[in-house]
């Protein structure tokens, strides 16, 4: 078993009993992902995915990233929210926060078209001077701002230095099956695509093209990772709040939720986790924050944020809990030598390996926050590879939709993600907002 949830860190918060008391509205939550009876029910691709995934399309993912990795010194992902988060969080999680510097038989890898800064945006086409450099604009529609603009601009810069058929080689795009402009335009110019399927939300899109080509040029096993998400499903396919950990742990969210708690922490104590904490916020985030409901996800890394946040989460508000990752295994042996002198007055952990120390750390902070009256789950997780990276992202994308339905909210829409956009194409005189434009500058002036 890849994750497992350790509960012991409850004790006190959180009794069985009131776990059993809910567990109809938990069981009927997971009845309502299974048959699809629920709101948002025309996005719950992602939920057979791990058996269903379209192979013709994986085998092209797979030979397109070789490709990519023959024909490049940089590969630029370009896209927002979901559309970038899963890939980077994955190439963190199992490589390094260091690929870039790290990588030698596979190109470094930059993800652009998440903002709209033009110093971003600059740094990035200064890393590629000099470089061979292929492209991934990953859009359903083609039209989100953010992305759509770097892809002008990288588009012209590919087209500049390789000609127009050169550029071609070296443009993928991950759209839409069969519309929109991207789409259209793809076609039309004969670039190589993907597919955003249309039952599954950018959040959820992580084992989809949308991730996996990014993934697989960073030398990733996927095949791995489809494993690891495929054992999660099996795993999980049983509706039984007793013995389904995934549906323990979104009974465990809603029960503090209930109990006035209003913020959910993520914590993990390996900086390789953060873009996975990343990906994490957005998922519940995004799934749940409506109608004024639900819990702020937000993250840290300890032990580094223990120098910072860690006092407020010792004896702060009491309004959150923590949901600790803990890796059993590390990817790297380090082992702390023996100094005859003894100058840091540290020869007591001398012959230790780094992560054991890491993991003792964890464990003093964990009783710690709990004598502090802070509720904490513990989440197992074997190690850092590609099956565990898989199965934790099934793992979390499941209880998301549980929970969210136990919340009473739609996990897969995000109408208020549109209010900025209008807000913002008014203000920037795009076509058809006119009106709108006229309301914001009144409200300016």
């Amino acid at each position: 078993m890849s994750v497992k949830l350790n509960e012991k860190y409850l004790s006190g918060f959180v009794s069985e009993i009131e776990v059993k008391k809910i567990s109809h509205l938990t069981e009927a939550a997971y009845s309502l992902v299974k048959s699809g009876e629920g709101e948002g029910s025309d996005f719950l691709g992602w939920v057979d995915l791990p058996v269903n995934y379209d192979k013709e399309e994986f085998a092209r993912i797979k030979d397109a990233a070789a490709k990519i990795q023959k024909n490049c010194d940089v590969f630029v992902v370009i896209g927002i929210g979901g559309s970038y988060l899963g890939a980077r969080a994955a190439i963190e999680y199992v490589k390094s926060p260091l690929y870039n510097n790290l990588a030698k038989d596979t190109p470094e890898i930059y993800f652009a078209g998440n903002t709209i800064s033009s110093s971003a945006l600059a740094d990035v086409l200064r890393l590629c001077e000099g470089k061979d450099v292929c492209v991934n604009v990953i859009s359903k529609s083609g039209t989100t701002t953010e992305p759509a603009v770097t892809f002008r601009i990288f588009r012209e810069l590919l087209e500049k230095k390789y000609g127009e058929e050169g550029a071609r080689e070296r443009i993928f795009v991950t759209t839409d099956r069969a519309r929109g402009k991207l789409k259209e335009f793809s076609t039309e110019k004969g670039y190589e695509t993907f597919v955003v399927p249309d039952d599954i939300g950018g959040r959820y899109s992580v084992l989809t093209a949308v991730g996996l080509l990014p993934i697989a040029v960073a030398g990733i096993d996927i095949d791995a990772m489809m494993k690891g998400a495929a054992d999660a499903r099996e795993k999980y396919s049983v509706n039984c709040w007793k013995s389904n950990e995934c549906l323990r742990y979104a009974a465990l969210r809603n029960i503090m939720y209930n109990k006035g708690k209003s913020m959910e922490i993520l914590v993990s104590y390996e900086p390789s986790v953060q873009m996975f904490c990343e990906w994490w916020k957005q998922l519940y985030g995004e799934s749940e924050g409506k109608d004024n409901k639900a819990l702020y996800p937000s993250s840290v890394i300890f032990s580094t944020d223990l120098h910072s946040l860690g006092q407020y989460i010792q004896e702060g508000q009491r309004t959150m809990f923590e949901t600790v990752i803990d890796f059993k295994k590390s990817v790297d042996t380090v082992v702390i030598s023996d100094d005859p002198n003894n100058i840091d007055g540290l020869n007591f952990l001398s012959g230790k390996e780094l992560h054991d120390v890491n993991r003792m750390a964890m464990t003093g902070t964990l009783f710690a926050h709990n004598d502090g009256g802070v509720a904490n789950v513990v989440i197992e997780v074997e190690d850092r590879s590609e099956y565990s990276f898989g199965y934790l992202v099934y793992f979390f994308e499941l209880a998301c939709a549980v929970s969210g339905y136990m919340l009473g909210v739609n996990p897969f829409d995000q109408p208020g993600v549109e209010a900025y956009k209008k807000n913002m194409y008014a203000l920037l005189g795009k076509p058809g907002y006119e009106e709108h434009k006229a309301e914001l500058e009144a409200r300016m002036n």
